[in-house]
């Protein structure tokens, strides 16, 4: 199992962050796009470091168009010399439509023809094939040599998708090189219904489970001492309650019997009481979805639940453990 933490803070501190990341083990490095841009970090990322992989997780694929995407993913493959992953997300369409003011229309069909449309463009860059695409919510007919890039020598870069429900999971699987799946999983979400749908994909490209990667954003409840843990606790328990408030994560908790509670949550979100929000969470449904424990127990723990499913993990070691990041990683490595 992979290791990936996150790229955390403001761009001056990207350099120090980067190495030290690299310098404790650590797989992979991953951004977001929430308060800022996902892709800019990558760059000085790519600079500063010889080793480590980089990764959007994620970007808002419906935000941009495949030519824009193929553009940005080509130029931190090649300046990281084959180190980047294009992690990709579709949002939920009040963020679509009304935060980037772009058209939400059959997600799972659009993400699709998005990254065939991306694959196209590569294929013309890499392997000199005319670009003749036309789907039914992308066309891309037009590249001259003035607009083709020369520096291909590091390869396509991979592409990883973000799902949750089966739709999106399957089209992951058929067109994707991994799949980011939601920390709002469960283990048995994980197994009995990403899994089988992921299956079905990967059946359409002809592919076997072991040339793709499930990555998974793991919540984590820890601490070296008890106002830690309990700081921790209150936060996962929030971001937790959160994402349970929407209505296209309501299958995730109708799986356990706890489909009333997303409209409890949504009713909530919607007078703005996060703090309530977070106190619906009670110990069983918080040790479904996060690995509960002290430091020294999370890595066994995450290993037990996940380790025969999750090909890399994200996952930020804090103190409080008699063993260094390092050897903790080092345990997951196997």
């Amino acid at each position: 199992m992979k290791v990936d933490a996150g790229l955390l803070g403001g761009l001056e501190e990207v350099p120090r962050r980067i190495r030290e990341l690299e310098a404790a083990g650590y797989d992979g490095a991953i951004t977001a796009e929430t308060s800022h841009d996902p892709f800019f970090p990558l760059l000085l990322a790519a600079e500063h470091s010889t080793r480590i992989e980089l990764m959007t997780s994620i970007a808002v694929a419906f935000a941009r168009n495949p030519m824009i995407l193929a553009n940005l993913a080509h130029d931190l493959n090649a300046f990281s010399k084959g180190r980047f992953i294009l992690g990709l997300g579709s949002q939920i369409q009040p963020h679509i439509t009304k935060r980037f003011s772009q058209p939400w229309s059959h997600p799972a069909a659009r993400m699709r023809e998005l990254i065939l449309a991306m694959r196209a463009i590569w294929a013309c860059w890499y392997e000199g094939k005319k670009l003749e695409f036309r789907g039914e919510f992308y066309t891309h007919t037009l590249m001259t040599p003035m607009f083709t890039p020369t520096d291909t020598q590091h390869g396509v870069p991979r592409v990883f998708l973000a799902a949750v429900g089966p739709l999106m999971t399957e089209v992951a699987g058929e067109t994707a090189d991994g799949m980011i799946a939601h920390a709002f999983t469960t283990e048995r979400y994980l197994r009995e219904v990403t899994l089988p749908a992921l299956s079905r994909g990967l059946a359409k490209s002809g592919r076997a489970r072991k040339d793709f990667q499930i990555a998974f954003p793991a919540f984590v409840v820890t601490g070296a001492d008890e106002k830690s843990w309990m700081a921790q606790r209150t936060a996962v328990c929030k971001q937790i309650a959160f994402y349970g408030s929407t209505p296209a994560y309501r299958p995730v908790l109708e799986l356990h019997g706890w489909g009333g509670l997303q409209g409890e949550l949504n009713g909530l979100s919607k007078q703005g009481k996060w703090d309530e929000m977070g106190e619906r969470i009670d110990d069983r449904i918080l040790e479904a979805f996060a690995i509960v424990g002290t430091p020294d127990e999370i890595v066994p723990k995450l290993a037990s639940r996940y380790g025969d499913v999750v090909d890399r993990v994200t996952l930020t070691f804090g103190g409080g453990g008699k063993q260094s990041p390092r050897e903790l990683i080092a345990k997951l490595h196997g």
